[in-house]
């Protein structure tokens, strides 16, 4: 399986991301081995499943670029970006 994630730091802060382990993946940006990651705390807020690597990507794609899809996806996930750290 390949993951769209969605992780959210300490400040509200949003990072969006694609991996095939999440676990691993998210323990490398809460060690700093991400630069774009670096100092904060993180935590999964949302994510999305998908058996091909390209759907992934295309869909980490999308919400990087696409305002509209991740104003859409920031709608969806509302309550979950308000609990705290």
């Amino acid at each position: 399986m390949y993951y769209v994630y969605v992780l959210k730091n300490e400040e509200g802060e949003l990072y969006i991301g694609q991996t095939s382990d999440l676990k691993a993946r998210l323990k490398a940006h809460n060690e700093e081995k991400n630069r774009s990651t670096r100092r904060h705390r993180w935590e999964v807020v949302y994510y999305e499943a998908y058996k091909a690597k390209e759907d992934a990507f295309d869909r980490e794609r999308q919400l990087k670029k696409h305002g509209q899809a991740k104003r859409w996806l920031k709608q969806r996930i509302a309550r979950s970006l308000q609990s705290s750290t």
